[in-house]
């Protein structure tokens, strides 16, 4: 009987670590090889955007833009998020209340130790940053943190 329960909470532990905790495992529109990757991006871009990096805090020239356009993915340039719907979190990163619906991609990240909700580009599966729920409460309520350098930004 204690081989059997041994062998029951075994099972239980092994399937926690179950694929519908991984994200999404559909495969992108754009995909490319590590070298292709890494000949396109330069190495910071390559580290936020293929290896789910982070840049520093307040070093993304785009953090203090507010001009009118659109915001890109650096990788593929599928558009991710509207001039109009950034703002100034202070957290010294750009931030947007919300998303273009479609384009940007949600998965589970528990790297840091406790859940987080990550965000990536839905056509190459380039790391964005991540979302949060202490954004505008006048608006969305989210606050998008996003990696200026897995940006490009196009004035309208």
């Amino acid at each position: 009987m204690k081989k059997i329960f041994t062998l029951i909470i075994c099972c239980v532990f092994l399937s926690c670590n179950g694929s519908a905790q991984k994200g999404n495992n559909k495969p992108y529109e754009v995909t490319k090889t590590d070298q292709e990757w890494k000949s396109q991006l330069t190495d910071l871009e390559y580290y936020v955007l293929r290896k789910s990096g982070t840049e520093e805090r307040f070093s993304s020239p785009l953090n203090k833009n507010y001009k009118e356009g659109i915001y890109v993915c650096k990788a593929c340039e599928t558009p991710l998020f509207k001039s109009e719907h950034k703002y100034d979190s202070g957290s010294g990163w750009p931030s947007f209340d919300r998303e273009i619906k479609g384009n940007v991609a949600f998965t589970t990240d528990y790297k840091i130790g406790y859940s987080r909700t990550e965000e990536h580009c839905a056509t190459c599966g380039g790391h964005l940053g991540h979302v949060f729920n202490d954004g505008p409460r006048e608006t969305t309520g989210k606050r998008h943190c996003i990696n200026g350098v897995s940006l490009k930004f196009i004035p309208k």
